[in-house]
């Protein structure tokens, strides 16, 4: 079930801080949110978690 995530949960689960978020965002390499109202975004949870699962293993 996709849930969405506002973006203190996403920076927690991402560990990126907001500005990194947003300049990857500018950079396409992190997914875009989707528009909840004029001043309000969310993140769909399986984005968020398909972006993690990308990310290369440390020391591999």
């Amino acid at each position: 079930m996709t849930k969405l995530l506002r973006l203190p949960v996403v920076t927690e689960i991402t560990g990126l801080k907001r500005s990194a978020i947003y300049q990857k965002m500018d950079e396409g390499i992190f997914p875009r949110p989707v528009k909840l109202g004029s001043r309000s975004v969310a993140w769909r949870s399986d984005d968020i978690q398909k972006w993690i699962n990308e990310r290369p293993v440390a020391g591999g």
